[in-house]
């Protein structure tokens, strides 16, 4: 990222952060940026500057900006000690734990996004927990994350519980679901394959008579 970008990206930030009290009354809409704008004591044009569709645009530099607050987390941690398990697991605690009073936000947002954005967090998550997979189990794995962190952030948005520590137990519980895909799947193909071997044996045999 070049100085430009940089600046184009605290903007961006700025006016996001700006918005998010306004959000609360006026959904994600230019009114709430215009509104920022005043906050900050800047310009209205200043928002074309950084966005061409300001609304929608706003609304993927909020799962963006989220995404960066989870990454610093996830950055000052040792990952290499830590199973992959709970490096997902924490990846998609933290990132709901930014957005820990923006909890309105992020409500008005679920309807406005799109699949996109959540493919590119899970994508994020996935590649920082060290995923290396390039074969099917690439997309599996960020279906089932997607679902996850999707169940999980609705779970988390009602969670009256203290420290949310409910949300943690589903998240647990939801993760747990995950990891175990795997192990079916190779129980099943060997299943599978201890079915076959003896029709492909008598098939064999057929062949040779």
């Amino acid at each position: 990222m070049d100085n430009m970008d940089k600046k184009r990206q605290e903007l961006k930030d700025k006016l996001l952060e700006a918005s998010l009290p306004h959000i609360i009354f006026d959904g994600w809409s230019l009114k709430s940026l215009r509104a920022a704008t005043s906050d900050l004591g800047i310009k209205e044009g200043m928002i074309y500057t950084v966005f061409v569709d300001p609304e929608s645009e706003l609304i993927e530099h909020f799962s963006d900006w989220a995404d960066r607050r989870m990454l610093a987390r996830l950055d000052k941690m040792d990952l290499e000690s830590m199973k992959v398990r709970e490096r997902i697991t924490k990846a998609v605690r933290w990132r709901l734990e930014e957005l820990s009073g923006q909890e309105e936000a992020l409500r008005r947002s679920i309807l406005k996004s799109s699949p996109r954005h959540l493919y590119k967090t899970v994508d994020l998550i996935w590649r920082r927990a060290g995923d290396k997979a390039v074969d099917f189990n690439f997309y599996s794995k960020r279906a089932l994350l997607a679902a996850v962190l999707s169940s999980t952030t609705l779970y988390w948005l009602d969670d009256k519980s203290e420290n949310h520590a409910e949300t943690w137990e589903f998240l647990d519980r939801r993760i747990s679901d995950v990891m175990r895909i795997p192990k079916v799947k190779a129980n099943l193909k060997k299943v599978i394959d201890l079915s076959l071997t003896p029709i492909a044996k008598r098939w064999g045999s057929w062949k040779t008579t």
